[in-house]
């Protein structure tokens, strides 16, 4: 029986169970790219009708917070001199085919995964701006964004709960098990969000009751 190569005794093992494993993080990328790209494309119709007509009122503009119109008009909104939801379709248009390819069992190389880690890293990253822009700066919610926000941190906690199960980003073996519990740690996440969004616009929720 030949030995194991050296330096691979942390690889690990690529049985049935990885590979179902495997497709559940294609599924997952994919529903969340086609969740984001929806969302981020009705975000860009919604602006161009605003600019075609200042006086139009996006159909996201339900009261005072949740309000798409206070927001496409800040300089938030387009803060690298463009619409921000230019860049939510390209980028989940480029996540979501990379799910459809997933979901054939193609292997992708190892620094393509490092690609999609930074791509979905620098989204994250992006989208926790605008989350603290939003909360603190304008002081309203887009609920559109609010969709593509969900999807972003889903599509970065699956894709970096994907790397750890692989030995990509370097775990130690007997941690790697952590990966196992990317959808809790989706859920807290939205939940500390949840909970940010209460507290900061608590003086207008206690109204709704009255």
């Amino acid at each position: 029986m030949a030995e194991p190569a050296p330096g691979r005794a942390d690889a690990p093992a690529t049985t049935q169970q990885d590979r179902i494993v495997g497709r559940g993080t294609a599924w997952v990328l994919t529903l969340a790219s086609v969740v984001g790209l929806v969302a981020a494309f009705v975000l860009l119709l919604e602006k161009i009708a605003l600019l075609t007509d200042p006086a139009y009122v996006p159909s996201c503009s339900i009261n005072p917070v949740l309000s798409c119109g206070s927001v496409m008009n800040t300089d938030q909104a387009a803060a690298f001199g463009f619409p921000n939801p230019i860049l939510g379709v390209a980028g989940f248009t480029a996540l979501l085919t990379i799910g459809v390819v997933l979901l054939t069992r193609a292997a992708l190389p190892g620094w393509f995964w490092w690609g999609i880690q930074a791509g979905t890293t620098l989204g994250v990253v992006f989208v926790h701006w605008l989350i603290l822009q939003s909360l603190y700066r304008i002081g309203a919610l887009c609920p559109y964004c609010m969709i593509v926000w969900v999807a972003a941190i889903t599509a970065f906690v699956t894709t970096t709960a994907q790397n750890v199960r692989t030995g990509r980003i370097p775990f130690p073996a007997r941690l790697r098990q952590v990966a196992s519990y990317s959808p809790s740690v989706i859920t807290v996440w939205l939940v500390v969000i949840a909970a940010l969004i209460a507290v900061r616009f608590w003086d207008y929720w206690v109204t709704l009751g009255s």
